[in-house]
């Protein structure tokens, strides 16, 4: 990708692995200064105890041909939030791509699991880790990111506001949490709009990250003996085909259009004309629709 983002400071609020990895290392791609925050850092691990950490999100950011620099960051802590967002003041002195990505549920809803049968303590932790998270963060980060006219907001969840509108999504709280991330990008768009700021919700499509790929057992160099077992499998995509929306949408000089939009990675790569790192173009939430949810046999063909 080109260098397009010279000069423009991010911050990727959980950058440690998945979809805000992969963001981070993409807008660090384009040339921007990227802060890579999360509570994972190489002397200490989160509640989730992954090996990924911050710093070797932002040493693959500085490697793409950006500036990634660590901040070990409880997004639920306001203190540390202010001071954040203080300490980019101080030195950039202006905030361009705010990227709320704090998820670090994934180990706490349970699948398929009632409300009344689901730990209620994980559940109501999902929902302060996948909502209060981005709320504090924002409240923290705006008042930065509309100092400068054109700046950008990305809320991260899973799903498009239409395919979560009549589909149920995993458990109540997972299905609460995703709902609600994408009222925010809906939200703050009608309250940045004014400022000449924008919001979006965005979700990429069936992600291959560390977990996912943990959980089939394979890598990235393998991840296609996953389809064996699960042969839908083939419309996943990686997390740098996400960051690469964000990227496109940063660089865009036009992204009001999208205020306050739902948009999908797939969606936008059709748009901005990007492709995953094997240069396809997976349109996942399209495939989900018509072949997997339909009960058709796994074929991507036309779909990536």
């Amino acid at each position: 990708m080109e260098t397009t983002l010279e000069g423009k400071v991010a911050l990727v609020a959980g950058a440690s692995r998945g979809a805000g990895r992969g963001i981070a290392v993409e807008l660090g791609a384009a040339g921007a200064t990227v802060y890579c925050t999360a509570r994972s850092t190489r002397a200490q691990r989160s509640e989730q105890d992954l090996p990924e950490t911050i710093e070797e999100t932002a040493e693959l950011v500085t490697a793409a041909g950006g500036t990634g620099i660590p901040v070990q960051v409880d997004h639920l802590v306001p203190d540390q939030v202010k001071a954040l967002v203080d300490r980019i003041d101080a030195e950039q002195g202006r905030l361009d791509v705010l990227v709320n990505d704090i998820w670090g549920g994934e180990l706490l809803f349970g699948w398929g699991e009632t409300v009344w049968e689901h730990s209620l303590q994980k559940g109501l932790r999902v929902l302060r880790l996948a909502v209060d998270t981005h709320i504090v963060t924002s409240h923290f980060a705006l008042p930065l990111v509309i100092r400068t006219p054109g700046g950008l907001v990305v809320e991260m969840t899973d799903g498009t506001a239409d395919y979560n509108a009549t589909n149920y999504r995993v458990s109540f709280f997972y299905d609460l949490a995703k709902a609600s991330v994408l009222r925010m990008g809906f939200a703050l768009a009608n309250e940045l709009a004014p400022h000449g700021a924008t919001a979006v919700a965005l979700t990429p499509g069936w992600l291959r990250s560390e977990l996912m790929l943990s959980h089939f057992g394979v890598t990235e160099q393998n991840w296609r003996d996953a389809l064996e077992g699960q042969p839908h499998f083939a419309i996943s995509e990686t997390p740098r085909y996400v960051g690469r929306a964000v990227a496109a949408l940063a660089a865009d000089p036009e992204v009001a259009r999208w205020n306050g939009q739902s948009l999908s990675s797939g969606q936008l790569a059709q748009v901005y004309g990007f492709t995953d790192l094997d240069g396809s173009r997976p349109d996942a939430w399209r495939y989900l629709v018509e072949v997997q949810d339909a009960g058709k046999p796994a074929d991507v063909s036309g779909y990536r």
